[in-house]
């Protein structure tokens, strides 16, 4: 992970904030990313770090009114917005902060090759021309993104969030760390709304798997370690690769957005898995893609995708069932 440009970083001073309360301006945190994103640094203090990202960059596209305000371990917060150059500022409590929220923020991931490379494509180039510049933002841990994984399973998204927060409020912090995690029992996963072989496996992950080193093994290996598990599919994986590992290589395959998607573009309903197909054809770039065709297909910009066609094609499938 880059690390902080001594020359760069400077030191701003801010009022304090008692937990609970929200500035004004830019050192505000919004609920963006959940109850506790609203506590800002307890300290009078943060550093502020001024970066160029690689390639073009978007922040608006990823974040609410072009200012971004994330949770980091700790009960800590951090924030960035861009400037008209290009710039992107940085604020967090201290340099291993400032370097969390560059990988948070995919500040050093150049996507120009994915831009370049299917900008003319059928399906997804109106997309890729629209959002160059976007990326998809991260988690300040690993172990985070993997309980999204497991909360995110064959569930509605609202539920989904649900259980994640409790998961976090149980580990006393808005971001899960794996020691936090590693004190939760099976039983009390279960307490919280997983099921039961989830709480199971996702107990055991936490006690006898690294997994923040995971972010510096080989792609093929953290894959063919996470697959082992039985309570990890592709969908899991691909929450894993793109919000904890930082990867494009691996996208959210079974994702019930991606689902309808397809039925929009085909007027089949079809299984989870089958929405492989509308990612092979991206290779490495697997996880952008479906990111950027979702997004591009909530502005109107993935060609024949009919909203429509794919309500069709679900209430026939209902009516099979």
């Amino acid at each position: 992970m880059p690390t902080p440009d001594a020359k760069r970083v400077r030191r701003v001073w801010k009022k304090e904030c008692k937990p609970g309360t929200q500035t004004s301006g830019r050192d505000s945190v919004s609920d963006t990313e959940g109850p506790s994103a609203r506590r800002t640094s307890t300290v009078d203090a943060v550093l502020e770090d001024v970066v160029t990202p690689r390639g073009p960059y978007r922040l608006r596209l990823m974040a609410r009114n072009g200012t971004w305000h994330g949770a980091l371990p700790g009960k800590r917060a951090a924030t960035a917005w861009q400037r008209a150059d290009g710039r992107v500022v940085v604020r967090a409590p201290d340099e291993p902060a400032l370097a969390t929220v560059r990988f948070m923020l995919a500040l050093d991931d150049d996507t120009t090759g994915f831009h370049s490379r299917f900008g003319g494509d059928r399906l997804i180039g109106p997309s890729a021309r629209a959002l160059v510049g976007y990326r998809p933002l991260r988690r300040a841990t690993v172990t985070h993104a993997v309980v999204r994984a497991f909360c995110g399973q064959l569930i509605e998204a609202r539920r989904a969030l649900a259980i994640e927060r409790a998961i976090a409020r149980a580990c006393g912090d808005a971001v899960v760390t794996q020691s936090a995690l590693a004190r939760l029992a099976p039983v009390e996963l279960r307490r919280l709304g997983l099921a039961q072989h989830r709480a199971t496996i996702l107990a055991r992950l936490a006690a006898t798997i690294d997994l923040e080193r995971l972010r510096d093994l080989p792609a093929a290996d953290v894959v063919a370690r996470l697959a082992r598990e039985r309570g990890i599919g592709p969908w899991s994986l691909g929450m894993i690769a793109l919000e904890g590992l930082g990867r494009f290589d691996h996208g959210l395959v079974g994702d019930l957005s991606l689902v309808k998607l397809y039925a929009a573009l085909t007027g089949r309903w079809v299984e989870g898995h089958e929405t492989a197909e509308l990612l092979a054809p991206y290779g490495e770039w697997q996880g952008l893609a479906g990111e950027i065709l979702l997004l591009g297909w909530s502005r109107g910009l993935v060609p024949g995708a009919s909203a429509d066609r794919a309500r069709i094609a679900r209430r026939r499938e209902r009516g099979a069932a």
